[in-house]
């Protein structure tokens, strides 16, 4: 096999590795709800078990926006602005502060935050949280609470601040929750605190869950311009047994959890921000997932966390911690929030190759300050690595050209008789010490780095908006000026052309013309960092070709004329 076949061989992997991704999303499962999904939707016992006589009472399944917003209510650090509705005392919005929603250039200097938990029916996100008693009142999340302060927000000189919702009963039960901010964090600490004043002791059970609709499925163009049509949506959860696991919204009702353990989370993960909450690690708690009006125009896909039993004796109090992170994928920095949340960056079963290419990337950006300078380092990086292999590749093509005119006399000598052709051929590489399958080593090595790069330049949230130079203001996103895919055109062209057509059929030779152009047009979607990164590569292949080439001619003259 020769240079040529080598890179139609990429060619087809490439091709093959898009094909599939569509036709997951295109062709993959889709839900398709039992009747009985919707029952699915109620709290579990501690050993998993639907609660009957004595055990726990059931969440309701309805959001809280179906019995009216109460007053919408701040809370607010310097990172992170969050809604909160006092009707079940949910968090309805989250605005990111650091990070804008779209890049920022000179023309829009100031765009608004990203937003996260959204309370509009196209976007809903809700994080919410409640009590639920079968012996007494409990304020689930639709309770109606009161707050003390419509705008609780991080001042000057403060390390934290907090936001307290209040509820009470006629009996005597009075609940307060409690929602901090620490400054520069993004976990929200959370407390539900009980005090029973009634003349009875009270039993129940503290919730915490999320519900979200599915993104809106895209137009051809934007499934593949944007690149949050192709990460990860949906649930992910922890536990120290079985490490992290996750379900794709599509898969609720085919596959929905229902299990118990301790020191575990929950979250919604969507592309670069993911909201989770996080039990105490000592409680045993019941996770679960469900789907809320699943025969709807649009249901709501909802994860659950079920604590265990809370007593409350007459006249004595107690407390329900929790913590809530909303926020981006920081790697690096999530795992000691709790265990194992760094795997929310989602890389799926390239993660492998992609979390220790987000290291170097990281490394070279903290010595460079830019991500595109970085992704040129990689290449050099990686292509001192291969230096070998491809220095053998290179010169076993440049041989391999040099034969073109002595395989051209052995077509018109064998015709069509392509067995002795391919004998004659293979007689020849041997007498001349050329190996054809030199070529391909590199590419299947340079293949898994590629295709884990594109995760990297698809999740990681370091990457999103981070501009280049002139106008490539977002590396994450296709270059708005088509420059660095015609670049990259232009440089495969250059490549083709050095390589060798020895013993081609016409139709290979035909497809090496057009697949520059096929590239070009694939690379005009993709992520310019990605692009960046095939397109440096590719230069440097073709100077490492031009210059091997000239060393091989020079070393052909000099043995001709000696």
């Amino acid at each position: 096999m020769n240079q040529t076949r080598t890179f139609l061989i990429f060619a087809l992997m490439f091709v093959a590795y898009l094909l599939w991704t569509e036709w997951q999303k295109d062709y993959g499962p889709h839900p398709q709800p039992p009747a009985a999904t919707a029952q699915t939707d109620t709290a579990k016992s501690a050993d998993g078990g639907v609660p009957g006589a004595g055990a726990p009472a059931a969440v309701p399944t309805d959001s809280a926006s179906s019995a009216g917003k109460g007053e919408l209510v701040t809370l607010s650090n310097d990172v992170l602005r969050l809604t909160i509705d006092t009707r079940g005392g949910s968090v309805v919005r989250s605005d990111l502060l650091a990070y804008p929603s779209e890049p920022v250039t000179k023309k829009n200097p100031n765009p608004p935050p990203a937003r996260l938990l959204d309370d509009e029916e196209a976007d809903f996100f809700a994080v919410q949280d409640g009590l639920v008693s079968s012996t007494g009142a409990a304020p689930d999340h639709r309770a109606l609470f009161q707050a003390g302060t419509t705008d609780a927000k991080l001042v000057d000189g403060q390390e934290a601040v907090s936001l307290d919702l209040t509820w009470s009963d006629a009996s005597g039960v009075k609940v307060t929750k409690r929602y901090t901010l620490k400054r520069g964090a993004y976990v929200v600490d959370f407390n539900q605190h009980i005090e029973n004043g009634s003349s009875a002791a009270w039993a129940g059970n503290a919730y915490q869950q999320m519900q979200r609709v599915a993104p809106p499925k895209a137009n051809w163009f934007k499934s593949y311009t944007d690149p949050a049509q192709h990460s990860f949506f949906g649930a992910g959860w922890y536990s120290p047994e079985n490490k992290f696991e996750s379900l794709l919204v599509t898969d609720f009702a085919k596959k929905p959890l229902n299990r118990a353990f301790t020191g575990g989370w929950i979250s919604m993960l969507q592309h670069y921000f993911f909201a989770a909450w996080i039990p105490p690690a000592d409680q045993n708690v019941t996770y679960s997932t469900a789907i809320v009006d699943p025969n709807s125009a649009s249901p709501r896909y909802l994860v659950r966390a079920f604590g265990p039993a809370i007593q409350v004796q007459p006249g004595q109090s107690a407390d329900s911690p929790a913590r809530l992170y909303i926020g981006p994928k920081l790697q690096g920095t999530l795992d000691a929030i709790a265990p194992g949340l760094d795997l929310t960056a989602n890389y799926g079963w390239l993660t492998i190759i992609a979390t220790p290419l987000h290291w170097l990337l990281s490394q070279l950006h903290a010595i460079s300050g830019n991500w595109g300078v970085a992704i040129i380092l990689l290449v050099l990086i990686i292509k001192t690595a291969l230096f070998k292999l491809t220095d053998a590749q290179f010169r076993s093509g440049a041989r391999m050209r040099k034969l073109q005119p002595r395989v051209q006399a052995l077509k018109e000598r064998y015709g069509d008789d392509r067995m002795k052709m391919q004998q004659a051929m293979m007689e020849l590489y041997k007498k001349e010490k050329i190996n054809p399958m030199a070529g391909c080593l590199p590419i299947l090595i340079t293949f898994p780095i590629f295709i884990g790069l594109l995760r990297v330049l698809s999740e990681s949230i370091e990457l999103r908006h981070a501009p280049f130079f002139g106008w490539i203001h977002d590396l994450s996103a296709p270059d708005p000026f088509y420059v660095l895919p015609v670049l990259y055109f232009i440089v495969t062209l250059l490549t083709q052309r050095m390589m060798s057509t020895a013993g081609m059929d016409p139709t290979q030779a035909k497809m090496m013309k057009v697949m520059p152009l096929i590239f070009g047009v694939f690379f005009a979607f993709f992520p310019a960092g990605l692009v960046l990164y095939w397109t440096v590569n590719g230069g440097a292949s073709l100077l490492q070709q031009w210059w091997i080439n000239r060393s091989v001619d020079r070393a052909h003259e000099k043995a001709r004329t000696a």
